[in-house]
């Protein structure tokens, strides 16, 4: 199965947990960014657009587990940056794996398959491995050739080593359907225990501004992504809850859940979300209190929220529509669904 069961039961239980207690706010996965450095320049991403000094820094292991306690999210996902550049890196994950959370640590893969040694596999922690397809159209979209071969090597070594392992890919205009089914194909072949994809959002402080999709081509380009996978031609491994999937084609009409990913970094907690450059917040009930969510989200009519259809707002919409009656039986047959 993709989403373990475990952590399906967990989280299920969670959602259930809030919706009794009548909350509104709560978040799902909080993302957690210990440094902004990294060792790649990806053209679409913002990261290390920020002042030097900024990238000096990174957020001390207490300080993540101040936050994770402070907010109460059961998956943390710990992006960068590159996360494997932090020097305590591998006490934050044992300290969040030791309270119970579902860990994600995204990586580039370039430092992976060194740095094995200083985690213990676990039920509790996934090594979320980034790759956009295959090796020409990966290297090119990290604008650096070779970077594909490492990542998929280390990929390797982590699953030999019987580390759970996903990738995460970031759907761009321009992409093949066909080229997106093969390297769907690739990743199959290597084992791994979900893959994760998602249309590219316009990160205002992204170099690249010019190939993200529009709400309209996104809906279109995975209903051409996924069709063998909807027809059942495909048994591919996704990492995602299925109606998260028939949103991006077209098949669900959610609105963004902004608060459900809220994340956190050196600078504070974000707000309202990490694609935008809106400020920060020193504590977590500041930015839930604080934030008026009705000015984000597609049905709130703001310009910057009107094409993006990005995972870490509608997922946790999805997992929310998920405990409706007439969505379970697709949910719970997904998670045991034959070869997944």
């Amino acid at each position: 199965m993709a989403i373990q069961l475990q952590q399906a039961l967990e989280v299920g239980k969670y959602l259930l947990t809030q919706r009794l207690k009548g909350r509104k706010y709560f978040p799902l996965v909080l993302m957690l960014e210990p440094l902004f450095r990294c060792n790649l320049a990806c053209p679409g991403c913002g990261k290390i657009q920020h002042p030097k000094e900024i990238l000096k820094q990174h957020l001390t292991p207490q300080e993540c587990f101040t936050a994770v306690e402070e907010c109460g999210a059961p998956v943390v996902s710990i992006p960068g940056g590159e996360p494997l550049l932090h020097p305590q890196i591998s006490e934050i994950v044992k300290g969040l794996v030791d309270r119970k959370k579902f860990v994600y640590l995204c990586t580039n893969g370039l430092l992976l398959k060194k740095n094995l040694d200083k985690f213990e596999p676990s039920p509790y922690l996934t090594f979320s491995v980034h790759l956009d397809g295959l090796q020409a159209n990966h290297d090119k979209c990290v604008d650096r050739k070779g970077v594909f071969q490492i990542a998929v090597e280390a990929i390797r070594a982590a699953k030999a080593r019987r580390f759970r392992v996903t990738t995460n890919t970031t759907v761009f205009e321009g992409t093949d359907p066909k080229q997106m089914q093969e390297f769907f194909d690739f990743l199959e072949s290597l084992n791994i225990d979900g893959m994760m994809i998602s249309p590219g959002y316009s990160y205002e402080w992204a170099p690249d501004q010019d190939n993200f999709l529009k709400r309209q081509q996104t809906r279109l380009l995975f209903q051409e992504i996924l069709n063998p996978f909807k027809t059942g031609k495909k048994n591919w491994n996704f990492n995602h809850n299925p109606l998260f999937l028939d949103f991006l084609m077209g098949e669900k009409d959610y609105d963004c859940t902004p608060w459900g990913s809220p994340s956190y970094s050196v600078l504070g907690w974000q707000k309202p979300c990490y694609l935008m450059n809106e400020g920060y917040y020193a504590t977590f009930k500041e930015l839930i209190e604080k934030t008026n969510w009705n000015n984000y989200g597609y049905k709130s009519g703001n310009p910057k929220c009107s094409d993006c259809m990005v995972h870490c707002g509608y997922e946790p919409t999805a997992a929310m529509a998920a405990m409706q009656l007439e969505n379970i039986p697709q949910v719970v047959g997904s998670l045991f669904k034959i070869g997944a």
